[in-house]
């Protein structure tokens, strides 16, 4: 399908910062996108009374920032806006938002938390986890589908994998949700006003939480992913109170709400294409993977990450400075026609199929990637084997936000009593 070009004298990226395009149909989305990719060059988005950013919308051109990251820093910050510096100081700055040594430091510390014994207990976990969700589901048949099934499973299996004792877990997980539950979403002034301070709120006591667990694990470690990581000895370093808690919010947030909402969308592509659906079923273990991924390219469960230029460098023909803003708009790399044939059908067959889901690659891929995937085969091998069948009935509830692709609800039914 050929896209008519921009109308001449409309600034083609001004759409983009439009509130209006985040809670549009994904449909006019994605056309807007695919518009954008078919230009020489990026485009400049304006973003109120402040500069605006560059939009890298090809895949290449996200792949090439995600790759030379000093070039394209993460610091300050990678959402839109930018974190304040008093909000970095009083939380500690995440993972997500550091450069060089100290990201490198960092992430050395959490990798080596991350052992083969660690791992394969939670890859078993998570086969159990799963089991018991659908077992429930079963026996009391809800019929929303986020709050059931899909944010349980990577909340329980997180909470288990850091050892979050049971009494916790129902506050973190209202905590999440008020952490995250604006993020990227417009508002009206006083919202704007009242949620983040109900925001950090939520974050703060769920960061305190976690540091007195961290206090109580270092005088008595146990077999968990907190203990290994206040107790680590990389460089002579483990994990301060802070630190601690930066990365459990962002495991908490990246971890959870990412996978429920590619779990969410997931069921949603497989009701919307039952012969995908039904070759999945024909042979569960030889397509899973291929329908795993293509899940994830297909929803881009983070629609877009920031960078801050650190030095020139020149992508497709533009030359970017020091101090210029770009935004990696994934949801767009992931449906480029260059690299995906056909890019708005889902095709649990397709292959290669090298989506940014996790991230463009270099320094900054997702450190959860391998589990994330192990979750939701997992689910769906359970949701899908059993005798009663599901599907979504109707559309899922999106959140409208710039930032990731939120499911806030879905409605779901049995295929057979």
């Amino acid at each position: 399908m050929t896209l008519p070009a921009p109308r001449p004298g409309k600034d083609p990226g001004r759409e983009l910062a439009e509130p209006g395009f985040w809670q549009a149909p994904p449909a006019h989305r994605l056309e807007v996108f695919a518009r954008l990719r078919a230009l020489e060059s990026p485009v400049f988005v304006p973003e109120g009374t402040a500069a605006g950013h560059w939009a890298l919308v090809r895949h290449a051109q996200v792949q090439e920032a995600s790759r030379l990251p000093k070039v394209f820093a993460s610091a300050p910050g990678v959402t839109t806006p930018e974190p304040p510096r008093w909000v970095r100081a009083l939380f500690g700055d995440s993972m997500v938002n550091l450069d060089g040594p100290d990201h490198a430091q960092l992430r050395k510390i959490v990798q080596r938390a991350f052992t083969p014994r660690l791992l394969a207990a939670a890859e078993e976990d998570i086969h159990t986890v799963a089991a018991r969700i659908v077992d429930d589901v079963l026996a009391d048949r809800p019929d929303e589908f986020v709050s059931a099934v899909a944010s349980r499973l990577p909340l329980e299996v997180i909470c288990n994998m850091m050892g979050i004792p049971e009494r916790h877990r129902a506050e973190i997980a209202d905590r999440v949700n008020h952490a995250s539950e604006n993020i990227g979403v417009e508002r009206g002034l006083a919202a704007r006003l009242r949620m983040p301070g109900r925001g950090l709120r939520a974050l703060a006591r769920m960061q305190r939480m976690v540091a007195g667990i961290g206090r109580e694990r270092r005088k008595n470690p146990t077999d968990d992913l907190i203990s290994a990581l206040v107790c680590a000895n990389v460089d002579g370093q483990a994990l301060g109170a802070r630190q601690l808690g930066a990365f459990f919010s962002l495991l908490m947030v990246a971890g959870v709400e990412t996978t429920r909402n590619a779990i969410t969308h997931g069921l949603t592509l497989l009701t919307d294409n039952p012969d995908q659906r039904d070759l999945l079923l024909s042979d569960f273990e030889t397509y899973a993977d291929g329908a795993v991924d293509e899940m994830i390219r297909h929803s881009t469960p983070i629609i877009q990450f920031r960078r801050t230029v650190a030095a020139e460098h020149t992508l497709d023909g533009h030359l970017f400075r020091p101090g210029d803003k770009v935004v990696l708009y994934y949801a767009s790399a992931n449906r480029d026609e260059a690299v995906f044939p056909d890019p708005d059908a889902f095709d649990i067959t397709r292959s290669p199929n090298p989506h940014l889901g996790f991230g463009g690659g270099g320094p900054h891929f997702c450190l959860g990637a391998h589990l994330a995937r192990v979750e939701m085969k997992a689910l769906f091998r359970e949701l899908l084997t059993r005798p009663v069948g599901l599907r979504a009935v109707g559309l899922p509830d999106l959140a409208g936000s710039n930032f990731d692709n939120r499911v806030r609800s879905l409605k779901f039914a049995f295929e057979r009593p």
